[in-house]
């Protein structure tokens, strides 16, 4: 259950409840696409970075180690030692993205694997039997991530299919429910909304899915291609018809810069790989701004990699010495990199809402805005 807790302008502070514990919004989720942080950090990392809401996939983890297996070892929460919320994501946007071969149809997508090439079937029906599996807090629904731009009669087709898709995806994780087969009875569902960069359908999208009795709602289809106004442009269409009292999830976005943006027009809760990725290649966020921590200029450095963080690399470890692991390749390196990186995300998240709490976001969004993507 989500609370709205106050609002500046646009920008919403709030908390949401789950059977797995809440968790104080505006949040970003730490992608475990495998059920691993990439850069070699578990569960028990998560906890002293301060994550709140771990993110796992389901069309990774169905392929391996299957979602037979994850059920047979307990859910997601028992087989990776994470004792919070989990969101597992429909698998949507890995099967347009990464499937060698793919065929959509009303039914759902034929698609080969990525890892093996053997011949896979989803739909909704699919998707939440794989996440019944799993065993997440929260469940999304399987949809179509179109390409964008995408031409615009596709568009409408495709977010009028993921709406059609949205209602099977209740039915059948009812039904579930209903028959004792949910390893998370408390399983929550989010719809997606979709249109690409058409504000008509999107907002059209929007309406129709706001009618249905949804847990949250996320934007989905977007950091795909456009640029960022358009990106920005999108969200606020959107926002304008999303329920106000449920919690809104903008689906993989994005920079700090992002994050401030999405805060300011309305939305709750964020997820990226990007702060892992560009981490294990020595892209570092600071307060100032990022700096690439192979530069030279960094050999002889005894400072850490933020002298205004006090997460447990910076406290224990100099420019220098994360410069050298990475340099040799060492995996220790990589897995320094992403806890920092990690770290900063969660920190600016609590205090984006420390400025909500006391009704400076604004000041807090024009302080920072430029400055956390800049390259330094």
């Amino acid at each position: 259950m989500y609370t709205l807790l106050k609002n500046e302008g646009t920008a919403r502070r709030g908390r949401f409840e789950t059977v797995h514990g809440s968790f104080e919004t505006p949040a970003f989720m730490n992608v475990a696409t495998v059920a691993a942080i990439k850069g070699g950090l578990s569960a028990l990392d998560l906890a002293d970075i301060g994550c709140q809401v771990m993110l796992c996939n389901t069309y990774h983890l169905h392929l391996r180690p299957g979602d037979d297996v994850v059920a047979e070892m307990g859910g997601l929460g028992t087989f990776t030692g994470w004792s919070g919320p989990i969101l597992a994501d429909s698998g949507g946007f890995q099967v347009f993205s990464l499937a060698n071969i793919r065929k959509v149809k009303e039914e759902g997508v034929a698609f080969q694997s990525h890892i093996d090439g053997r011949h896979i079937f989803m739909g909704p029906e699919e998707s939440m039997r794989i996440q019944a599996n799993l065993g997440s807090t929260i469940a999304m629904a399987f949809d179509e991530c179109v390409e964008n731009p995408a031409e615009k009669s596709y568009a409408r087709q495709s977010a009028d299919r993921t709406v059609r898709w949205l209602i099977r995806c209740q039915n059948e994780l009812q039904r579930i429910k209903d028959e004792g087969a949910a390893i998370n009875p408390g399983q929550l569902l989010f719809g997606i909304n979709q249109g690409s960069s058409y504000d008509d359908i999107r907002a059209e999208n929007m309406k129709q899915i706001a009618e249905l009795v949804l847990d949250g709602y996320a934007i989905g289809g977007l950091a795909v291609g456009e640029t960022a106004p358009e990106m920005y442009h999108v969200i606020s269409v959107v926002e304008e018809h999303m329920p106000k009292d449920k919690i809104r999830y903008l689906m993989g976005v994005g920079t700090p810069g992002n994050i401030l943006e999405g805060v300011l027009r309305g939305v709750d809760l964020f997820d990226c790989v990007m702060p892992s990725r560009n981490a294990r290649h020595g892209h570092l966020f600071t307060w100032q701004g990022v700096i690439n921590i192979n530069n030279a200029q960094y050999t002889r450095d005894a400072r850490p990699i933020d002298e205004a963080c006090d997460c447990p690399v910076c406290r224990n470890f100099s420019r220098a010495y994360l410069r050298h692991l990475l340099r040799a390749q060492e995996a220790l390196g990589k897995r320094l990199a992403v806890m920092h990186n990690l770290y900063f995300y969660n920190k600016l998240m609590e205090r984006i809402r420390q400025a909500l709490d006391a009704g400076t976001y604004k000041n807090f969004y024009n302080q920072y805005f430029e400055v956390l993507d800049t390259r330094i």
